[in-house]
């Protein structure tokens, strides 16, 4: 896929976009309005919405009205087949049936469920184990998975006990029978890469349908297609990593982009943290520690030709921190923007793909 991300300049980085907020924190939006040639009042865009995988999703394409009604079912069935395949939340679910598993024991899963856990075990290979999606016995642990949230750090030996539980090289694949090997304890988690699967499972749905001009957002990440019926770019803003919302419904964009035939996939340490003892835990943990990460990176973007790659891309450059993550994004020709906490407030860092895309 030929990648086409056009910048839309801002004279003040810190200017406000009101956007049209998913029902999820969402380190990226989409933008309902800025006076920079949106179109969503046009009969011809359509837009849908709803709530899948524990968050919401809109999808925002031309065409005629009377197709939205089967593009929204069409979406939503999709949805919800992902969210029972992957996910942690509901005990019936395939993944959850894996996690499950006796030890020592081969489990068969769904085409979809197995490819998606074989893109994961190969990121966590590139990248040392900065990406691991056997983290879920540490999830669990610190209060960001399905087990109740926590006001306060769990202690060293049990975190040792966990992390001991993890580890992407225990889990093998048979790529015949499409069967998971359960070790014994290993519980595996998607949600840095099922919201990226289903954005892209949604733009082949789309296309399969004829609609090539489309913006979708799952959960906050994003995938953009063709342009407007103006011909500008579907208009997405990268939120400034403020720990609350503005009671006037508005945001504070970091940068504002046209999105055209590309993706881009987020990690932030807000929103979903707690605090003891004046330390922060946020929800991105490090599987090589146990421990939520302790680095100064609030957010990060990825823009990649798929949300499927882009979405665990942003978890693991997070993982990475932002000086072995810009040598690891420039050795593979990866667009990535740091947003990082500092004395001032926040400061940027970012690939030479990614300045590309700004223009710098």
């Amino acid at each position: 896929m030929t990648l086409a991300l056009s910048p839309i300049r801002c004279r003040d980085r810190r200017r406000r976009a009101r956007v049209v907020r998913g029902f999820g924190m969402a380190v990226l939006a989409l933008i309902a309005g800025l006076g920079l040639s949106a179109c969503s009042t046009s009969a011809q865009v359509q837009v849908l919405q709803g709530q899948s995988m524990g968050s919401g999703w809109t999808v925002r394409y031309v065409g005629n009205a009377e197709s939205a009604a089967g593009v929204q079912a069409g979406v939503q069935q999709r949805l919800d087949r992902v969210d029972a395949q992957m996910s942690t939340w509901k005990p019936q679910s395939d993944l959850s049936r894996y996690n499950q598993a006796a030890a020592e024991s081969w489990v068969e899963v769904p085409v979809d469920l197995y490819q998606v856990i074989a893109a994961a075990l190969k990121l966590a290979a590139e990248t040392g184990g900065a990406y691991d999606p056997s983290v879920g016995p540490l999830v669990d642990l610190w209060g960001f998975g399905p087990s109740p949230a926590r006001r306060a750090p769990p202690d060293a030996a049990t975190i040792a006990e966990m992390r001991a539980r993890t580890g992407w090289q225990r889990i093998q694949l048979d790529p015949i029978a499409h069967r998971v090997w359960q070790p014994g304890g290993s519980r595996i988690d998607l949600s840095s890469i099922a919201p990226g699967f289903a954005v892209d499972w949604i733009a082949q749905f789309l296309e399969s349908q004829g609609h090539h001009d489309y913006l979708i957002e799952v959960g906050g990440e994003l995938r953009g297609q063709g342009s407007k019926p103006d011909g500008t770019p579907w208009q997405v803003a990268i939120q400034r990593p403020l720990d609350s919302d503005r009671a006037d419904g508005e945001i504070d964009a970091q940068h504002v982009l046209g999105l055209t035939d590309a993706a881009l996939g987020s990690s932030g340490d807000y929103r979903h943290f707690f605090e003891d003892g004046g330390r922060r835990y946020a929800h991105r943990i490090d599987p090589r520690t146990g421990y939520p990460l302790d680095n100064n990176v609030a957010s990060v973007t990825v823009m990649s030709a798929n949300c499927q790659d882009a979405d665990p891309l942003a978890t693991a450059l997070s993982v990475l921190g932002v000086e072995q993550g810009l040598a690891f994004a420039e050795q593979r020709g990866i667009a990535v923007l740091y947003i990082l906490r500092s004395a001032d407030g926040f400061e940027e860092r970012m690939s030479p793909g990614f300045a590309a895309l700004l223009g710098e």
